[in-house]
Parts: structure tokens; sequence; C-alpha cells
């Protein structure tokens, strides 16, 4: 089954409010797109629109978590973060209200509607903002727990969702824990950690070294802060040989957060695929992945020559 992990906002949105969770979403006219509007269907009291408004859009949220709703926002990741950063950092984050950032459309894998609107920058935009949990769902399943988690845990969160489908990582009953990376398969030459729809490809590169004849074990960092060292720590320390892959800049998301673990307690080699401090460009969402090295092919390649 291959599904958008931004198919999992609104129907998650419309369950958890049949399910009794005070929850809400505020969106800047995009409820098609970013699928808030399963919710607005559902629950039309629920939805509320601001326009092309997007400050406007998290200070609204602000103001309803403050009333006691768990509050939700959508618009594009390119929007969402990059046109409020000022109302996240110093309304929702300084205040560390109960407000849960989803935008959908994150990364390179937007496609066509090009650099402009290719975000890969959030990542490290969310990361380094006190307080603020960060998640990277690798698919449909580990998307709706990932939103059911945020709804039920208090305080600031950014759950970072995609337009493309992605093959399905994880079974319909899937439990979210925040903290806690997923060890998806056992290696012991080297360490291909990954996030997103990355986590498929990564396995998919597994796949392809096993015929190479190397053992490489898969590590889905779905909860990218607070990230979990203990996990890393532990399989670097075993293969030697770290490759990191995400559909971001290589630039204070995965990669740097890996880093930052490994050089601090266990360096170890170490190659970043990801984004090369470019922007995006006009393509479709394969060919994409091809012309910037995000493929399983590139990731392979990469453990390859580390373990050489």
């Amino acid at each position: 089954m291959s599904k958008a992990t931004r198919e999992a906002l609104g129907e998650t949105l419309a369950e958890l409010a049949a399910e009794g969770v005070d929850v809400v979403a505020v969106e800047a006219d995009l409820s098609k797109s970013t699928t808030t509007a399963k919710l607005g269907d559902a629950y039309p009291e629920r939805l509320f629109n601001v326009g092309i408004a997007e400050a406007n859009m998290i200070d609204v949220a602000a103001g309803l978590s403050i009333a006691g709703k768990v509050a939700f926002t959508g618009s594009f990741a390119v929007f969402a973060t990059g046109r409020a950063y000022d109302q996240i950092r110093n309304t929702v984050c300084y205040s560390n209200l109960n407000v849960k950032l989803t935008p959908t459309h994150a990364g390179i894998s937007v496609g066509p509607d090009g650099g402009s609107h290719q975000m890969i920058e959030d990542l490290t935009l969310m990361r380094v903002l006190p307080g603020m949990t960060v998640l990277v769902p690798a698919d449909y399943h580990s998307a709706k727990a990932a939103i059911r988690t945020a709804a039920m845990t208090p305080g600031p969160f950014y759950i970072r969702l995609g337009r493309t489908g992605s093959d399905e990582v994880y079974p319909a009953n899937y439990e979210f824990v925040v903290g806690k990376a997923n060890v998806l398969r056992k290696g012991s030459d080297v360490t291909i950690i990954a996030c997103g729809l990355m986590v498929d490809a990564a396995l998919k590169a597994s796949d392809s070294l096993d015929d190479e004849g190397i053992s490489a074990e898969v590590i889905d960092v779905g909860s990218l802060k607070p990230i979990d060292a203990e996990t890393i720590l532990t399989s670097a320390r075993k293969t030697g040989a770290v490759v990191t892959a995400e559909e971001h800049s290589i630039i204070g998301g995965l990669g740097s957060a890996v880093a930052e673990a490994l050089g601090e307690s266990a360096p170890t080699r170490m190659k970043r695929i990801g984004v090369n401090d470019v922007f995006g460009t006009s393509g479709e969402p394969d060919e994409l992945m091809i012309h910037f090295g995000l493929k399983a092919s590139d990731i392979a390649a990469a453990a390859l020559k580390l373990t050489q």
C-alpha cells in the first residue's frame, strides 16, 4: 500500500474528535490539500480557515490552545514554518502552548511546484526551538500514530508530512513513542539511519547491500527531537560506519542530529545523504529523488564506500 502521510491528518483528527478528544484545526486556505477538510466535513465547528495568513493561523491556534483545545495547524511546510516562524517561536514555544504544527507537502517530493515550495529547511528550524518535539513519520500508519501521540501529549509538536505516497513500513496498529528510534533490520557492517519517506529507501538499500555480502542495520528515527541517542550509539559502536538519509538539507536535520550524538560520545565514519546546500527545482518526485541523489542506490553506494 502506498499512501501519503498527509492523508493521515484529516482522517486521524476526525477519529480523535469522534472519540471525544477536544481537537480543532486551523487552516490557511489549503484544507483540501492538507486533508484537514475531512475534520471540517465531519465537525464543521472544529475547522477554522483564516485564509492565506499563516502567522495568524499560528496565533489563532495559540488562542484556542489557551482556551483548552488541542490545536492543530495545517498549510504547506514552506509557509507554515517559514512565514510564521516568529509566531511559532515567541507565541507557541516561548509560552509552551499545546499547539501541534502538522503541515504537509514537505521536502522535494512536492515535485513540480519547484524550489520555492520545496521546504528542505523545516527540520532545522523546528529542531532548534526550545520545547518543540519534532516527529518525522515514515508512512501513513506511523503518521496516524504520530498525530495521535501529539494529541495526547501536552506541548508544542512539529510533525512533518508529505505530499506523495510512501510504501508501508509499519502495521496499522503501530504506536508512536516519542524519543524512541526503531531498529527495523539488524546488521553488523554498516548502520543506515533514515527518517520520513527515506526509511523505505533505506530498507531497499539494505536489501541490495545484502546481495553484496554487506550486512546493513536500518534504524528509523521517527522522533528527531528528542532523538534516541542510545540506540544510535549502540549501533554505531557495533558497525563502525553510519549513513544517514533524509529528504531534507544535510545541514541541521537528521544528519546533523546524528553527527552531534556520535561526535560527543562515539566518533564514527559517516556519510550524510540529503540535499546538499541547494534549493530544490521543478520536476516529478521520482525525477527529483534521482537528481538529488536520494534513491536507495545512492544510500547503498555510500554504505559500500564506507565499508571498503
